[in-house]
């Protein structure tokens, strides 16, 4: 049964009439097809205006929405012969962070990213795709393995955060963290970022500081929650959509901040609701980005991606 949002409430009552009246029409009894016509042509223009002029809050709640597709869609729809690598080596293997072995399109890559999972059982294996030290280590070790084998490096960012519990924090978060950034800014091979639901805090540039930075339209990437920013500023989580407005961490606000390079569009409606074309409208625009550095050398990889993140701010 597909779950609609708090502001698809008129949709979700159009789409019942129809699924109603779609029934009734099964009996073969009546011909209502003309009437179940006229009402989808109404519920597929409710859902354009909609999706048209969203809020930053309910661009939010499009991001987190448990059926758009993660990070096993995107390998099962785009990539192929994927080898998954487990471990840090270190202390154990976190399945918050996956990754992998694949062929993109032809092209051998490394892959990885979150997996948030889509069923209780599944979240919970995965931490709801919050990273834990020995994740980010197993992601150095996966980059550090594509640097070594002159791989193009794919990553698909979906994370409210990285883990917060003690346990991650005695294992040195903040330290895994920061030196995953650091593996990924120092590649001598192509980076291609994709923030495909939520980018958040340091456990999303973690992982995504490529030399390009994608986002999918409803996607957001903030250095906090709006609930988080809210409850710090007005002692309140009821702000966030307060909060979410200022922050600017909507694809649209970031390309427009110079933060991300492109906006991949989803179907309408958002990525859940139509997962083949949102994956294929990803490969596209990551198939175009590595072809745009595939002719940079190591040192030209590694300036330009220097370049991208130091001028981020600048004013003039």
């Amino acid at each position: 049964m597909r779950i609609f949002l708090d502001f698809e409430k008129p949709i979700a009552e159009l789409q019942s009439r129809i699924d109603e009246l779609r029934d009734t029409g099964a009996e073969g009894t009546i011909d209502i097809s003309a009437e179940i016509a006229k009402l989808q042509a109404k519920s597929d223009k409710l859902l354009k205006d909609t999706f048209g002029k969203l809020t930053p809050w309910q661009k939010t709640q499009v991001a987190r929405h448990p059926e758009r597709p993660h990070f096993k869609h995107f390998v099962a729809g785009l990539f192929d012969e994927f080898v998954p690598l487990a471990g840090d080596r270190a202390f154990g293997d976190d399945q918050a962070i996956l990754g992998g072995f694949a062929t993109f399109r032809g092209q051998r890559v490394m892959v990885l990213g979150h997996e948030k999972g889509d069923d209780t059982t599944s979240r919970l294996r995965h931490n709801f795709g919050m990273g834990k030290p020995e994740g980010y280590r197993k992601a150095i070790r996966l980059l550090e393995l594509a640097d070594r084998f002159g791989l193009p490096v794919v990553t698909l960012v979906d994370t409210s955060g990285a883990f917060p519990g003690i346990q991650a924090e005695e294992r040195g978060q903040a330290e895994a963290i920061a030196r995953s950034t650091e593996a990924c800014l120092a590649l001598g091979v192509p980076m291609v970022a994709a923030v495909v639901g939520e980018g958040g805090s340091g456990g999303a540039i973690a992982l995504a500081s490529g030399n390009r930075v994608l986002m999918f339209e409803h996607a957001v990437y903030s250095v906090i929650s709006p609930e988080g920013c809210a409850s710090i500023l007005w002692r309140t989580a009821d702000k966030a959509p307060d909060a979410a407005e200022a922050m600017k961490v909507t694809a649209q606000d970031l390309k427009a901040l110079g933060v991300i390079d492109a906006i991949v569009p989803e179907p309408l409606g958002g990525a859940h609701r139509d997962h083949a074309g949102a994956i294929t409208a990803l490969g596209d625009a990551v198939e175009r980005m590595l072809g745009e550095l595939a002719a940079l050398t190591p040192d030209g990889l590694r300036q330009e991606r220097r370049a991208k993140f130091l001028k981020m701010g600048r004013i003039g």
